[in-house]
């Protein structure tokens, strides 16, 4: 009896598959061995790869996203006019054998011809510039992060318990004695002096906390870890000017963006590793055109900051469906089913910066009182813990931006979060209402109390 052959359908012919390496690639055109070819990873190997793939009518490209050493290969030939697909790395893993580039480039050209490969997401040209300025930004903030732990460390093997007296070290209080013991001071009443008028602390508990020991190996390693920390200040201060112009830049190109118009967050709390340099409230509305995510109780401007960076504007619009972008985002249950029973519905694991910042928005809201999202969190908190609800608040804030951002839909909680400012006049209002409505004078109001 003669073997049953099933064929599959060819749903890109003329399909190229790409194994991304550090020092060559191999490009795959076919299936047999003269089909396969290693080119350099130079500019100029980038320019005959592509004649060789003019020559062979090659269309359409797989490649997989191998750490960073796709990105100018892939700009080389979507600048080519290619039809690029990048495509994730556990998608294309080979079948059983030994594994070779040869193999490896030859299963992602078998796989994107028979159309089985889906690309990942890839934003515009224009967020992607920006998230290389604010992923720059974060990392700077990470190694001064880390610089101020190693300053707490020097001051405490000194028994200066700065950290004891001050809530944050590198705060005005912080810094200031910070420098004065660098420039050679010592003396507790002179450094106590320093104190901002904002610290909680007098100056008596402040000079019981610097006590020297007079170790001079620990205060050279503090001399070197403050001027680090200064340092870090300076290139973050000059990122923020770079991410301030060229959002500018951005929203003045275009007139209708530059005249849209928000009001005032004043109830916001800005945090001190926020843009000092920017009106993030009206530039964010400008940059989406006219949707205010900052309305949303939980949305922070780091977490606002990070809509701009990862996925912009016009990413969204790569998501039919809101579900699609929480899944993306890896905030959806993971429902695995066989023989009609439920086997597992984890969320999948991995994360990325985005995912976080929708978490602390979640966690934050976790903390409100009195609020739409507060009402759902502490449902979800009760039944199943915390952790589980700040990743069902955050799917539900992603969904309600998706939704404000395609579809321009307003954010109208039935409950509005209300600050403590505005609950006040609100309440105030409504007692000068019943005044009136009653009559009452002041008198009656004086003797009544």
């Amino acid at each position: 009896m003669a073997k049953k052959e099933i064929g599959m359908q060819i749903v890109n012919p003329n399909a190229a598959g790409i194994d991304v390496g550090s020092r060559s690639h191999f490009v795959a055109i076919g299936q047999r061995k003269d089909d396969v070819k290693e080119f350099g990873v130079y500019a100029e190997d980038h320019q005959n790869l592509i004649k060789w793939l003019l020559e062979n009518q090659v269309k359409t490209i797989a490649m997989e996203s191998t750490g960073n050493y796709w990105q100018n290969l892939f700009s080389a030939l979507q600048d080519a006019g290619f039809e690029v697909l990048l495509a994730n790395g556990k998608f294309t893993k080979n079948i059983k054998g030994k594994k070779t580039d040869v193999q490896d480039c030859q299963w992602i050209q078998k796989l994107h011809s028979l159309g089985l490969l889906s690309t990942s997401f890839l934003p515009d040209e224009t967020t992607e510039q920006l998230r290389t300025y604010c992923r720059h930004r974060s990392n700077l903030l990470e190694m001064a992060a880390s610089t101020s732990k190693k300053m707490q460390k020097y001051l405490r093997l000194m028994n200066f318990r700065l950290d004891v007296v001050v809530n944050d070290v590198c705060g005005l209080t912080g810094l200031s004695i910070i420098d004065s013991i660098c420039n050679g001071e010592s003396n507790p009443q002179n450094l106590a002096s320093l104190r901002h008028g904002h610290c909680r602390k007098s100056e008596e508990e402040i000079a019981k906390a610097l006590q020297c020991n007079g170790r001079k190996d620990y205060l050279f390693a503090l001399k070197q870890e403050y001027q680090i920390y200064r340092e870090l200040q300076i290139k973050i201060m000059a990122c923020d000017q770079e991410i301030s112009k060229f959002t500018l830049d951005y929203v003045n190109s275009n007139q209708a963006l530059k005249d849209l118009k928000t009001h005032d967050k004043i109830h916001k709390k800005v945090n001190k590793n926020c843009i000092k340099s920017m009106d993030l409230n009206q530039i964010a509305f400008k940059y989406f055109n006219g949707v205010d995510l900052l309305q949303i109780e939980g949305v922070s401007h780091g977490t606002i900051l990070a809509l701009m960076s990862e996925i912009g504007p016009n990413g969204f619009q790569k998501f039919s469906t809101a579900r699609q972008f929480a899944s993306w985002l890896r905030l959806v249950p993971n429902n695995k089913v066989s023989g009609g029973k439920i086997l597992s519905s984890k969320i999948p694991r991995g994360s990325n910066r985005l995912k976080i910042a929708l978490r602390q928005s979640a966690n934050a809201v976790g903390n409100l009182k009195n609020a739409n999202l507060y009402n759902f969190f502490i449902r979800i908190s009760i039944r199943k813990g915390r952790s589980a609800a700040i990743t069902a608040t955050a799917r539900k804030l992603a969904i309600i931006i998706w939704n404000m951002v395609v579809k321009k839909a307003a954010y109208n909680p039935p409950n509005q979060y209300e600050f403590l400012d505005q609950k006040r006049k609100r309440i105030v209002r409504e007692m000068r209402k019943q005044i009136t409505k009653f009559g009452i004078t002041t008198d009656e109001v004086l003797l009544t109390n």
